[in-house]
C-alpha cells in the first residue's frame, strides 16, 4: 500500500472514530441527564441590563461575604476586570472566607502563575468537565456553559455575562456589549447553590455538604423556577412554551440554530397569529455562527416572523417572553448546542414586574437594530450562501 494511500485511510478512520465517540458520547449523555423537578420560589429579583450594573452589585456582594463565595464562569479572564474580580476573591480568601471557583477549561484565561497564585491565597480553583474515557471527543466539546455566582447561600446570580473587559463594553472589535442577568435575594437561591456544588462534584472535587450552605432564606414578591439543563429536556421546554403562546412570543439570543422542531414550533405560532419577534446580532464574534442561522430565515419571514439584528455593538442576551406572562433569562442559547451537548441552566419568572422590566429592554434593543425583509434575505451573494452551506454541515458544533 503506497504512502498516500495509508494516509487517506488514517484520515479516514480518525473522522469514523471521531463520529462515532461523539454519537455515543451524546447517547450517553442524554440516557444519564437529569430531569429537575422545577419547584416555584419567591424570591427578591433585581434585573441587570447592563455590565456596570452586573460587576457593581457583584462586587459589592463579594466584599460583604463572610462564609464563602461560589463562582462558576464559562469565560475568565485575565484583564482589568478578571483582575479587579480575582484580587477581591484572594482577599476574601485570606480573610477566611471559603472560596470555590469553576470555570471551563476552554473558557478560561488565567495563567498558570495566576492559577497558583490563586491556590496559594487560599481560593479552591477547578475546571469544569475533565474530558473523560471512552468518549473522549464528545467530552472535550462538551461544555458547562452556567454563569452562577452564590455569595453565603443568600444571595445569587444567573445570566450570560462572564467575567472579561469586553462585557463592559471595552474591547474595540464589539464595541458596547448587551446581556441580560438576574441576581436573587433569598428564597430561590438554594437551588443555584445545589446546582454548584453538583458541579464542583462533577469537576473531581471533593463532595461539600454543610448546613451553612443552605441557611434559612427570606421569600420575596417575585414567582420563578430554576432549570438546570444537562444537554436534554430544554428544547422539549422551550417547544411547550412556545405553543401554549396565545399572542406574543419575543426571543433575544446571540446565536440562532435551533433545529427543526424549534424552528417548526415558532412558524407554527407565527401562523396561529402569535406576533413572532427575534432579535440577533448583525456582527458575530465566531466564525460561521452568523451564517448558520441564515437557511432558517426563508421559512421564518415567509410564515410572518419579525427578525431583528441588533447593530449597536454586540447582542449577547438570551431572553424570551411569552404573552407577557412568563419572562426566561438564563445562559441557554437558542441553538442546537445548548439544547444537547451544553450544561444550561435558565430562570423562569412570572412576575409582571420583572417581565415588563425584561420586554422593555427587548423593545428597547428592537429599536437599536435593522429589520430584516426577504428581499433583504434573497440578495445574498454567492459567496455568502457558500459560507452558509459550510455552516450548516458543522452547525451541531457551533
Amino acid at each position: 500500500m503506497s504512502g498516500p494511500l495509508i494516509t487517506i485511510v488514517i484520515v479516514l478512520f480518525i473522522i469514523i472514530w471521531l463520529r462515532i465517540d461523539f454519537v455515543l458520547g451524546l447517547k450517553s449523555q442524554k440516557y444519564n441527564a437529569t430531569r429537575h423537578t422545577q419547584v416555584t420560589r419567591f424570591s427578591d429579583v433585581m434585573f441587570l441590563g447592563n455590565g456596570d450594573d452586573f460587576f457593581g452589585n457583584l462586587h459589592a456582594d463579594i466584599k460583604q461575604a463572610n462564609h464563602h463565595i461560589h463562582l462558576l464562569f464559562f469565560i475568565f479572564k485575565e484583564d482589568h476586570i478578571g483582575k479587579k474580580t480575582l484580587n477581591m476573591l484572594m482577599d476574601k480568601a485570606r480573610e477566611g472566607v471559603t472560596v470555590r471557583l469553576l470555570v471551563d477549561r476552554f473558557g478560561c484565561g488565567l495563567s498558570r502563575k495566576t492559577k497558583k497564585k490563586l491556590r496559594k491565597s487560599g481560593v479552591r480553583f477547578a475546571f469544569t468537565h475533565p474530558p473523560s474515557l471512552p468518549y473522549i471527543f464528545f467530552t472535550l466539546n462538551r461544555r458547562n456553559h452556567r454563569k452562577l455566582v452564590i455569595t453565603d447561600g443568600r444571595v445569587g446570580y444567573i445570566g450570560g455575562y462572564n467575567v472579561g473587559d469586553e462585557y463592559l463594553g471595552r474591547d474595540p472589535k464589539f464595541g458596547p456589549w448587551r446581556d441580560y442577568h438576574l441576581r436573587l435575594d433569598g428564597d430561590g437561591v438554594q437551588d443555584l447553590q445545589e446546582q454548584f456544588l453538583e458541579d464542583w462534584q462533577t469537576a473531581k472535587q471533593k463532595y461539600v455538604k454543610e448546613e451553612a450552605l443552605y441557611p434559612s432564606l427570606r421569600k420575596g414578591p417575585h414567582s420563578l423556577r430554576t432549570l438546570p439543563t444537562d444537554g436534554s429536556y430544554l428544547e422539549e421546554t422551550f417547544i411547550s412554551l412556545i405553543e401554549k403562546a396565545q399572542k406574543t412570543i419575543t426571543i433575544g439570543t446571540p446565536y440562532y440554530i435551533p433545529g427543526k422542531p424549534l424552528q417548526q414550533a415558532l412558524i407554527e405560532a407565527a401562523r396561529r397569529g402569535v406576533d413572532v419577534r427575534l432579535i440577533l446580532p448583525k456582527k458575530a464574534d465566531h466564525p460561521l455562527v452568523k451564517e448558520a442561522a441564515y437557511p432558517y430565515f426563508d421559512d421564518l419571514l415567509t410564515a410572518g416572523v419579525d427578525i431583528y439584528q441588533y447593530y449597536r455593538g454586540f447582542f449577547h442576551a438570551k431572553a424570551i417572553v411569552i404573552d407577557s406572562q412568563m419572562a426566561d433569562i438564563g445562559t441557554a442559547n437558542f441553538d442546537k448546542r445548548s439544547f444537547h451537548i451544553n450544561h444550561e441552566i435558565n430562570c423562569l419568572i412570572y412576575h409582571e414586574e420583572i417581565i415588563q422590566a425584561v420586554l422593555n429592554e427587548l423593545e428597547h434593543d428592537i429599536y437599536t437594530s435593522e429589520r430584516m425583509t426577504l428581499e433583504k434575505y434573497q440578495s445574498r451573494s454567492i459567496f455568502q450562501r457558500g459560507r452558509e452551506k459550510m455552516a450548516t454541515i458543522i452547525s451541531g458544533l457551533l
